[in-house]
């Protein structure tokens, strides 16, 4: 019972890690569909206002406050970087390039979270954590590669795919500091407004496009931003709190082989080979970066029938 107790954050951080790599697996097939009819600016704006919408009632039915001035900081550069320059451009830069060629560029992502990590946080590189992130990162590879089509790719669309990688990283180590003075749902939802705040410009695009879309895409665009932002960055932010930014990174890469089993479950898309390689590649090696070395059993205290030191102990000591 005691073990069971004492594991039970560390349980929790778990399970809230998995809703949030579920839920942002389940994100790209509402994309394909929402992005057809809103440009990358006009979905951005309309994920993010349907999340602080949800995340605001939230707050006012848990009577949450605003995060004490310690964690604006943190809150702001995550708002800004994360919520919503990285949507905008990512939106953006699958557009322009390939499956194949975004899977390599945006998946250095969580490979710089941790570098950033262990440089601004003293975070701590374990060889099991970049061990699990090489084998996670060819999994990612591979899965994009095999589910690329004839598609090209630009210059432009590695640029943005690469700045929204290197600004997934920065939102993440921007993000954990400010955990430690404000709550999960406060910083998920003020970072979620401040992303929102920034995405303005393309309130024009989204009255306009709303208008001659399709009912289906408008349900998908509210869908993100009800569950893989509102539910899913909350969930994230509860177990960043209890762990490392490289270890939350390494997780996000069990994505890729979601979104394998979704497509398939979905849209009907079997997967190749291939495909299916690249994703246990991508299961496997976050179980390696996610595992901890087995530490030695301490040595038994030498102990007498009723629990007491046996006779001569003491003198021994």
């Amino acid at each position: 019972m005691r073990t069971t107790t004492s594991r039970r954050p560390e349980l929790l951080a778990a399970g809230a890690a998995t809703v949030t790599v579920v839920l942002w697996a389940s994100a790209f097939v509402s994309i394909r569909s929402a992005g057809e009819a809103y440009s990358p600016g006009a979905l951005a704006l309309g994920r993010l206002l349907s999340g602080a919408l949800a995340l605001g009632v939230i707050c006012l039915l848990r009577r949450e406050g605003v995060p004490p001035r310690a964690a604006w900081r943190g809150i702001a550069i995550s708002g800004l970087l994360w919520f919503g320059f990285y949507m905008v451009v990512l939106n953006w830069g699958e557009q322009q390039v390939d499956a194949g060629t975004a899977a390599l560029v945006v998946n250095v992502g969580p490979i710089l979270i941790a570098l950033l990590g262990a440089r601004l946080l003293g975070d701590a590189l374990p060889p099991r954590l970049l061990a699990g992130m090489a084998v996670s990162f060819a999994g990612a590879v591979t899965v994009g590669l095999s589910m690329s089509g004839e598609g090209g790719s630009s210059l432009f669309g590695v640029v943005l795919c690469l700045l929204a990688a290197v600004a997934y990283a920065g939102g993440v180590v921007a993000q954990k500091p400010a955990l430690a003075h404000a709550s999960a749902l406060q910083v998920t939802t003020f970072g979620c407004l401040v992303g929102a705040v920034l995405c303005l410009p393309f309130a024009g695009h989204l009255v306009h496009e709303a208008g001659g879309a399709p009912v289906s895409a408008t349900l998908n665009m509210v869908y993100l931003g009800v569950f893989p932002t509102a539910l899913a960055f909350t969930t994230w932010a509860y177990a960043l709190a209890r762990t490392t930014a490289g270890r939350m990174g390494a997780t996000t890469y069990a994505v890729p082989a979601l979104v394998v089993l979704m497509s398939w479950l979905a849209l009907g898309e079997v997967p190749g080979l291939l495909t299916l390689a690249g994703g246990a590649l991508c299961l496997a090696g976050v179980a390696v970066s996610r595992s901890r070395r087995r530490r030695a059993p301490a040595p038994a205290e030498r102990t007498g029938p009723a629990g007491e030191p046996r006779p001569g102990d003491a003198e021994r000591v």
